[in-house]
């Protein structure tokens, strides 16, 4: 499937929350890509300009192109094998700020759908009962009114594009969504999903660490 929006990243400079010799932590801006996609023209991403001012820092996990907010990049292969295994064990957590289309009745919810990718348009995923991977996702409403609803989203599961479609299965599509939304919730200047918070274990401390950024909306 072709790019639904040309490649154009923001030039904010880079957002550092945090930094030691182990890790580094930034916020992330809407619209780069969190690692170089096929091609020159989607060779700018995230891990190319931390790598620009920490030259070993490594990939440990990704954000869409259009999620903003806390993304953390080992500095040692100890440190990004701690914090992988860190991801892939589910002991990290991640919490989101998302501003979604109609308001929501209920205070509080959980979103227990498989998801699998929709082959004939990908990068789009879809729920699948038969063939998806478990996907979890707790959220909460932070507010509501005027045909939309802040919510906090956290995820228990890391699948591909889970809070977009997520949202989406329960009638609550992200507002600004260039891949799932559709009509009016499309007319928002970016997506309006943000990863507020990032909760880990310091890979050589073994400390808990909690990194923030506010939604910039």
């Amino acid at each position: 499937m072709p790019e639904i929006t040309p490649y154009d990243p923001p030039n904010d400079p880079l957002d550092i929350l945090y930094e030691d010799s182990h890790i580094v932590v930034v916020n992330k801006p809407s619209g780069l890509l969190s690692v170089p996609g096929r091609g020159e023209h989607l060779a700018d991403c995230l891990l190319s300009r931390v790598q620009s001012v920490f030259p070993e820092a490594l990939l440990v996990h990704r954000l869409d192109r259009d999620t903003s907010g806390v993304m953390v990049f080992a500095m040692t292969a100890h440190a990004q094998r701690n914090l992988s295994m860190q991801f892939e064990k589910r002991t990290t957590k991640k919490t989101y700020i998302a501003r979604v289309a109609g308001e929501v009745g209920e205070k509080t919810g959980t979103v227990d759908l498989p998801l699998i990718v929709d082959w004939p348009n990908r990068p789009l995923q879809k729920v699948c009962h038969d063939t998806g991977k478990p996907a979890l996702t707790d959220w909460r409403v932070l507010k509501s009114g005027g045909g939309e609803t802040r919510m906090r989203l956290s995820p228990k599961t890391g699948r591909s594009h889970q809070l977009r479609v997520h949202m989406l299965a329960i009638g609550h599509v992200i507002l600004g969504d260039p891949l799932y939304a559709t009509g009016t919730a499309l007319d928002h200047p970016r997506l309006m999903l943000h990863s507020e918070e990032l909760r880990l274990n310091h890979p050589e401390s073994g400390k808990g660490l909690s990194f923030r950024a506010k939604a910039p909306f």
